[in-house]
């Protein structure tokens, strides 16, 4: 199998984003990176998932999005 590599990206407020980057948790970290760029008021989250296969990627992926949209859901809550 050959590799895989899916990128996920969302853009909006820091606080926001520091709060998204810290709620992904997947089964497989090394899988993955992370990296929050941006100002104070707007930064681009950017996750590329990197892996052996389709299969692997897409459980990272669905892990990783699992994570993004329940704190998503808690943070709209908050909100």
């Amino acid at each position: 199998m050959g590799e895989v590599t899916a990128s996920i990206t969302w853009e909006g407020p820091k606080d926001r984003g520091e709060a998204l980057m810290a709620a992904i948790c997947p089964d497989d970290p090394e899988d993955f990176s992370v990296e929050l760029k941006g100002d104070e008021n707007l930064v681009k989250l950017s996750i590329v998932v990197s892996s052996e296969g389709l299969g692997q990627s897409r459980m990272s992926v669905d892990d990783i999005l699992a994570c993004l949209a329940a704190a998503e859901a808690g943070l709209d809550s908050l909100g």
